[in-house]
């Protein structure tokens, strides 16, 4: 895990533009590496990944020199191979846990 998502994860939150211009403010669920990327799992403040109706923003992480950003993931088949990779990982720690 890079240095910066470790300094946003201290930090407890990151602000997430959205395309209709409203920021949401985000805790840093959990951060994975997935082909040769890595992506963040943004849980908006207030909601609970124990909640049924909760919703988690995976977006990708970007670094350029010093500074990371996230940005989305513009392609629909890399969205979803992600999304799938994340629900076998969830699947494990189910059968791990």
């Amino acid at each position: 895990m890079s240095e910066e998502i470790k300094n946003e994860q201290e930090q407890d939150y990151v602000e997430i533009l959205m395309d209709d211009g409203v920021v949401i403010k985000c805790e840093v669920y959990d951060v994975i590496d997935f082909e040769d990327k890595t992506y963040a799992l943004l849980l908006p403040f207030g909601e609970s990944e124990e909640d049924d109706d909760s919703e988690v923003i995976v977006m990708e992480y970007v670094e350029e020199g010093d500074e990371g950003y996230f940005q989305n993931i513009d392609d629909e088949k890399q969205f979803q191979r992600v999304c799938d990779y994340i629900q076998t990982l969830e699947s494990e720690e189910e059968e791990e846990g």
